[in-house]
C-alpha cells in the first residue's frame, strides 16, 4: 500500500484528484485542544484500498479541496469513535461530513463490548497489536518524526478491513439497517451546536444553586463562553467553574466584594466591573425566567422493583443478541422509563425493536415475566 505525506497545496490537489474515484474513505484526525477553545487540527489521515495519506493542515493553510471530497455525500466516511473528529469539521464549516460508518458503534452490535478503543478492536478482529507509543504526543510540533507518522497512519491502515468484516457480519445477523439512525444522529449539525442560554447546565455543581442564583449563573456562563470563543481559550482559563459558582452564590454587589471571594485571579480582577454588572442582570431577571434544575424524584419501592425486573429483561435480551446490556439501556434510562419522565434511547430505532417495545408492554401489563427452568421468559397475555 502506498504511503503519502501531503504537506503542500500541489500534493493536496493531486491527492484529491485521486480520491475522486473512491466511494469509501477511512478517516481519522490528530488534534490538540488543551490551550484553545476550538480544537487545533494537526493532521488528517485518509486511507483507501490503495493508499494511506497524511494531510498536514499546519503546513497547508487552505485544505478546502480536501473538504470538498470529505463532504461529498456519495463518499462513505469510515471512522472509529467519530464524534470528536466530526466536531472539528463542524467547527470549520458548520456542517458535518456524511454519510458515516462508525466502527466503534458497529462493534457494540457484534459482541465486542461498549466503547471499545480502536487498537483493542483491531487486535480482537484482526489479531494485530498496534503500538501506543505516541498516544500523548504533541501533534502540533514540526517536523513530525517517522514514529509519529507511522502511529497516525496505523489509525486508518486497518479501518477498511474492520469495516468490511463488520458489514459482512451485520448482514449475516440481519442488522445492517440497525445503526443507520445512530450514524445519522452523529452527522446531525444540531448535535454540535449548543444553546448559549443553557451553558450554565455544564457548570460543575450548578445543581447546588437555586432560584435567582441560577439566573446569575446563567448570565455568567453566557459571558464566559463569549470570552472563550473570542479569545479561543478554554473556558477554565477565563473563569473556573468553582469561581462561577461562588459568584452566583454570593452575588457580590461591588468589585471590592467580588475580589473577596477566595481563589479569585487576575482575569476576574480585570473584569470585575463587568462581572458585577452581570450579577445585577441576573438578579433583575423576572422570576418566571429563572432557569431551574431538574428535580430528582426518588423511586418508590414498587418502582425500584419494576426497574429491577426491566433490567433483568434487558440483560436477557442482550445475551441473546450478543451485545452488552449497557448498549441497550442502563439503569438510569430504565428509571426514566418507569417514571415516564422523558423519551429514552431504548425506545428508539433498533433498541426499541430488540427490547424497548417489549419493556413498554411489560409496564403496561400487556406482557408478563416469569422463570422457566431458571431462565427469564416474557409471555404475551
Amino acid at each position: 500500500m502506498r504511503e503519502v505525506i501531503v504537506d503542500n497545496p500541489e500534493q493536496l490537489q493531486q491527492l484529491c484528484e485521486e480520491l475522486q474515484a473512491e466511494y469509501v474513505l477511512a478517516l481519522d484526525t490528530e488534534f490538540l485542544r488543551e490551550k484553545t477553545y476550538y480544537a487545533q487540527l494537526c493532521l488528517v489521515q485518509i486511507a483507501t484500498p490503495h493508499l494511506i495519506a497524511c494531510i498536514d493542515p499546519i503546513q497547508i493553510n487552505d485544505i478546502s479541496p480536501f473538504l470538498k471530497i470529505l463532504y461529498d455525500p456519495q463518499k462513505l466516511k469510515v471512522m472509529h469513535s467519530a464524534r470528536q473528529d466530526l466536531e472539528i469539521f463542524h467547527d470549520m464549516t458548520q456542517q458535518v461530513p456524511a454519510p458515516l460508518f462508525d466502527t466503534q458503534i458497529a462493534a457494540t452490535l457484534l459482541g465486542y463490548g461498549d466503547q471499545l478503543g480502536y487498537a483493542n478492536l483491531v487486535e480482537k478482529m484482526l489479531g494485530i497489536k498496534l503500538a501506543k507509543t505516541h498516544t500523548r504526543t504533541n501533534w502540533s510540533h514540526r517536523p513530525l518524526g517517522r514514529g509519529q507518522i507511522e502511529y497516525a497512519m496505523d489509525d486508518v491502515r486497518y479501518l477498511l478491513q474492520v469495516y468490511q468484516i463488520q458489514t459482512d457480519a451485520l448482514e449475516k445477523l440481519g442488522r445492517s439497517d440497525w445503526l443507520q439512525k445512530d450514524f445519522a444522529a452523529l452527522t446531525d449539525p444540531q448535535l454540535y451546536r449548543q444553546s448559549m442560554e443553557d451553558l450554565w447546565q455544564k457548570v460543575r455543581g450548578a445543581n447546588t444553586l437555586k432560584g435567582v442564583q441560577l439566573a446569575v449563573l446563567q448570565r455568567l456562563a453566557y459571558w464566559r463562553e463569549q470570552q472563550a470563543v473570542e479569545k479561543n481559550r478554554p473556558r477554565r482559563w477565563i473563569l473556573r467553574d468553582d469561581l462561577l459558582l461562588e459568584i452566583a452564590r454570593q452575588m457580590p454587589q461591588t468589585p471590592a466584594a467580588l475580589t473577596q471571594i477566595p481563589g479569585h485571579d487576575a482575569y476576574l480582577q480585570k473584569n470585575a466591573d463587568t462581572i458585577v454588572a452581570l450579577v445585577e442582570q441576573g438578579k433583575a431577571m423576572p422570576k418566571s425566567q429563572w432557569p431551574t434544575t431538574s428535580k430528582f424524584t426518588r423511586l418508590t419501592p414498587e418502582q425500584e422493583a419494576k426497574v429491577d425486573l426491566l433490567m433483568a429483561v434487558v440483560r436477557t435480551r442482550a445475551a441473546q443478541a450478543h451485545v452488552t446490556p449497557s448498549v441497550l439501556a442502563n439503569r438510569k434510562e430504565l428509571e426514566c422509563l418507569v417514571q415516564g419522565n422523558k423519551p429514552c434511547s431504548v425506545m428508539r430505532g433498533w433498541r426499541a425493536e430488540l427490547v424497548g417495545n417489549e419493556l413498554q408492554a411489560i409496564l403496561e401489563g400487556d406482557r408478563h415475566v416469569y422463570l422457566d427452568s431458571g431462565q427469564i421468559k416474557v409471555q404475551t397475555e
